[in-house]
Formats: structure tokens, C-alpha cells, sequence
């Protein structure tokens, strides 16, 4: 089964489920097929035996581990989607993410929702050669206790979603292809129980 599963993921099944899904669900909630503005956020899973031999140490999270970034829709819905070491730094992730997104999407992305780990020239410049242009979220000056950010709180709550499946907890897996395969087939679950949601 594990390896019918690996080649599902090698051909990019559950990508192209995600894709189809994600424009049913637009459609859905009365927006345009593909989306103009989108939110960009990473997240550090902590590693394993398995997957120790590519950890690498986030010293924000002070945590080693695998990060995975990704690009959602002001829905929630995965658009794109890259595994790194935890010590690779957001921005370094711009110009993969905005190319991703940008050939699933048709070129239809404008504008993409950043934390502060996206700043500098260097991540303007990247998003902006394909034609994003980046809009920092940034905290309150004066914050106490949780605050609910706008826009960026789209993200934290698709992070949320997939942190329900155990497999995701932590990196379990040998290869990045193997956990970004497993964050794919994760969303598809997700967005077809939102899909049978909308139906019934």
C-alpha cells in the first residue's frame, strides 16, 4: 500500500486533487475560480531518527526539525507548498513559493500576505518577479496574550487543519518528498470533507 501510495505522490495525484477541489470550493463560496491574493506562512515540525539526517536547527523555534512552507488562498485552501531543513530562513522560500503558485494559478496571483520573516529586498524582489507584491503583517507594538492577526490568521488556521493528522506531528519521513507528499493528501482529505460540507 506504502508504495502505491509513493506512486501516487511521484505522479502528482493528490496536487492535482487539491487543484480541482480547491476551484470547487471557490466556486462554492461565490469567488472567481483562481485566487488574486494569498498568504504565505512556514511552520517547523521537530524531527525523528528517520528524518534526522536533514534536520536543521530553527533558532526562532529553538527547535531541529523540517519546515514546511506553504501558500494558502484567503480561504485556507493549499496553493503551494516546499519542504526545507528548519534552518532555511522564509525568505529564501519566496521565489519558489511565487513560481508555484503562479503556475497553478495561471499568473492570477497579485498580492500575497507575508509575516515578518518575508522582509527585505530580497524577498520583495523575488515575489515581484512574478508579478506578487508582498504585504507584511506585522504584530502590534503593544501585544498581550494571543492576538488574531488579520489575514495571517487564514494560514494558522490551515496549519491547524493539518496538524489534526498524526502522521504530521512530527517529520517521520526519510525523504521531503515523502512529507510534502503526505501534506498534499492531508489537505485533499480536508477540502473533500469541505466539499461534501458545502454539497449536503
Amino acid at each position: 500500500m506504502f508504495q502505491q501510495m509513493q506512486r501516487w505522490i511521484r505522479a502528482g495525484c493528490f496536487e492535482r486533487l487539491v487543484e480541482d477541489t480547491r476551484l470547487l470550493l471557490r466556486q462554492f463560496a461565490g469567488r472567481k475560480g483562481q485566487p488574486t491574493a494569498v498568504c504565505i506562512d512556514s511552520r517547523t515540525l521537530p524531527s525523528t531518527p528517520e528524518s534526522g539526517v536533514r534536520a536543521g536547527y530553527d533558532g526562532a523555534k529553538r527547535r531541529k526539525g523540517s519546515k514546511v512552507h506553504i501558500a494558502v488562498d484567503t480561504l485556507g485552501h493549499l496553493l503551494a507548498l516546499s519542504v526545507t531543513p528548519a534552518d532555511q530562513g522564509d525568505r529564501t522560500q519566496v521565489e519558489a513559493l511565487a513560481k508555484d503558485m503562479q503556475q497553478v494559478t495561471g499568473a492570477t496571483v497579485e498580492m500575497a500576505y507575508v509575516d515578518q520573516g518575508s522582509t527585505g529586498p530580497t524577498a520583495a524582489e523575488a515575489a515581484q518577479g512574478h508579478r506578487i507584491r508582498l504585504e507584511v503583517v506585522k504584530h502590534p507594538m503593544a501585544k498581550r496574550g494571543f492576538v488574531l492577526l488579520p489575514r495571517r490568521w487564514v494560514v494558522e488556521r490551515s496549519f491547524a487543519w493539518a496538524a489534526r493528522f498524526r502522521r504530521l506531528a512530527r517529520d517521520y519521513e526519510r525523504l521531503d518528498t515523502t512529507l510534502k507528499g503526505f501534506k498534499y493528501v492531508a489537505f485533499a482529505c480536508l477540502m473533500i470533507a469541505n466539499m461534501f460540507i458545502q454539497l449536503a
